[in-house]
């Protein structure tokens, strides 16, 4: 076992250093090593619970891609992210339902629709091939909250349709047990959460702050489960949770130690994914040969399933867009309006004038109100020109459709399957195709069609950003302007000037630490410049306390 751990540290190294260079990703460069070290004697042996993969391997994995992902992307396409999430996922299993109800004889649709379940959720670790490609911000994000969300409607779906096979099945049972779910997810993951950062903001030492972040998923994910909730759901709830509040409840030092280590163990654990996918080929073949007439069938089926998958997902990504397209051209009529009240809120005045506009009730504000409005009107603002900036069209779309990769969850799940379920080495043998072929077309060709779709630069991006630039520069001056800087005191040693110096310089960088965080709130500036800003802040406090320290 000792000599399978270091190999595949070994390979998953290899993998990502080698990978890129040769054009492939590190994910199917796995695979394929995988699906040859089957084949050995060392690895004979290796036998994979899918109970591993689902409660052991992605809710850290979903905890870390919560926490890195930007909340204020997430917020603006939640309402594609939820449909993508929720109706696609319901839809295309019981399309695929259908399909597999009569292509596998003798299956019947409630199994249909429980191996439909299994194919239809799109990857969190198999999406992060897209990460590495040229897109749109606005596909990353939809992506990855509909990889991170959408595997609670997927096994919620199974759940329903494994039991559907025993007993009569209930529309409103089972709406009912998707809201439960959702539900305590969100209230499990956001206690946790809470919890999680005010425990560690007690510990002083990164090494154990990190450890201690280690046990968060996990702490988060086990009792969603014992509630019979998606303990996957809760762990991307308290991920994101950390994720908005840390850098205010975290140091810097804790902050980038987190970062450090999680990286590392991200590459590890997505490595051991794809590395045991491919490890379980020749177990699932030899199953279905030993069982049925062979994999021939098995593998067309999965062709077929895969193909309906992206026309389904087309299907409904095109109409999405329109909707997105008349949203977005909505706010676009309304932004002159909502520019020329934000004007007029810099003075008490103006935000009672603005207020009285919205104001039904007609009751006089209290001051709370008035800053809560005008802070959503500013955010408004600032998130009608993120949808204009970046327009869904044609190119994003088929990005969308074609980067919606399944992975190791379709093959997880495929295995959690009854024992006496028809056919049961068939199905997970179709999975497994399905989930393999996913990543070897799709996964292998949607760089090559993101270059060859990506527009030519845009100078007005560029120059949005030095714009950008230039604001939050300007608002990071004028955040310590209240922080008088400490004056030299007769007598004082160098030493004593010095720690004086650096504790000011801190202060600064703590209050121009706020100002950004308060503008992220908005959503006034753009994501990846706020959140280089807010690395350089970090890089600068962690130099002058170290600095202090010799």
């Amino acid at each position: 076992m000792l000599g399978v751990l270091v190999s595949g540290f070994i390979v998953i190294a290899a993998a990502a250093t080698f990978g890129p260079r040769l054009g492939i990703a590190a994910p199917l460069v796995l695979v394929a090593v995988g699906v040859g070290a089957s084949f050995l004697p060392l690895f004979a042996a290796v036998e994979i619970e899918p109970e591993w993969i689902l409660q052991g391997v992605l809710p850290p994995l979903l905890y870390s891609s919560a926490v890195s992902m930007p909340a204020m992307n997430f917020r603006r396409e939640f309402g594609a992210v939820s449909g993508l999430s929720v109706v696609l996922v319901v839809g295309s299993a019981l399309v695929l339902g259908l399909f597999f109800s009569l292509a596998i004889p003798g299956l019947g649709f409630a199994w249909g629709v429980a191996l439909g379940a299994i194919v239809s959720p799109t990857d969190a670790v198999a999406t992060s091939i897209i990460k590495r490609t040229p897109v749109s911000r606005r596909v990353v994000a939809m992506l990855e909250g509909e990889s991170l969300l959408n595997d609670a409607t997927a096994l919620v779906v199974l759940r329903t349709a494994v039991v559907a096979t025993a007993a009569a099945f209930s529309f409103w049972g089972a709406l009912g047990t998707f809201a439960y779910s959702v539900v305590v997810a969100v209230v499990v993951g956001g206690v946790v959460g809470v919890l999680g950062l005010q425990v560690r903001k007690r510990v002083a030492d990164p090494t154990v702050n990190t450890v201690i972040s280690f046990a968060v998923p996990f702490v988060a994910s086990v009792p969603g489960e014992l509630l019979e909730a998606s303990g996957l759901v809760v762990a991307v709830v308290a991920g994101l949770v950390t994720g908005v509040r840390a850098p205010r409840d975290l140091s810097t030092q804790n902050r980038l130690s987190d970062a450090q280590n999680w990286r590392t163990v991200e590459l590890v654990l997505e490595g051991a994914v794809f590395l045991t996918m491919g490890l379980q080929v020749r177990a699932i073949v030899e199953s279905v040969e030993r069982d049925h007439a062979g994999v021939g069938p098995a593998v067309l089926i999965a062709v077929g399933a895969l193909v309906l998958t992206v026309l389904v997902r087309a299907a409904y990504v095109a109409p999405l867009l329109k909707v997105l397209a008349v949203r977005s051209r909505r706010g676009a009529a309304l932004r002159d309006h909502l520019l020329e009240m934000q004007q007029r809120m810099t003075t008490d005045e103006g935000r009672q004038e603005a207020f009285a506009e919205v104001n039904r009730r007609r009751r006089k504000p209290s001051a709370n109100q008035l800053d809560r409005f005008a802070s959503r009107v500013t955010q408004v603002v600032a998130d009608m020109d993120y949808f204009l900036r970046q327009p869904l069209g044609l190119r994003e779309g088929a990005t969308v459709v074609w980067a919606g990769m399944r992975g190791a969850v379709t093959v997880a799940a495929a295995q959690t399957l009854p024992e006496d379920t028809p056919q049961r080495s068939v199905l997970v043998l179709v999975a497994f195709a399905v989930a393999t072929l996913s990543l070897a077309v799709q996964g292998g060709t949607i760089g090559p069609l993101v270059r060859r779709l990506a527009p030519p630069p845009d100078p007005g991006a560029e120059e949005q950003a030095e714009a950008d630039r230039g604001r939050l520069l300007e608002l990071m001056r004028h955040a310590g302007d209240d922080l008088p800087e400490p004056t030299p005191v007769e007598g004082e040693s160098r030493a004593d000037a010095v720690r004086a110096q650096g504790r000011w310089r801190i202060a600064v960088l703590e209050a121009q630490r706020e100002a950004l965080l308060d503008a992220r709130d908005h959503g006034t500036f753009d994501a990846d410049v706020l959140e280089d800003a807010l690395a350089n802040l970090d890089a600068s406090q962690v130099a002058i306390e170290m600095r202090a320290r010799s």
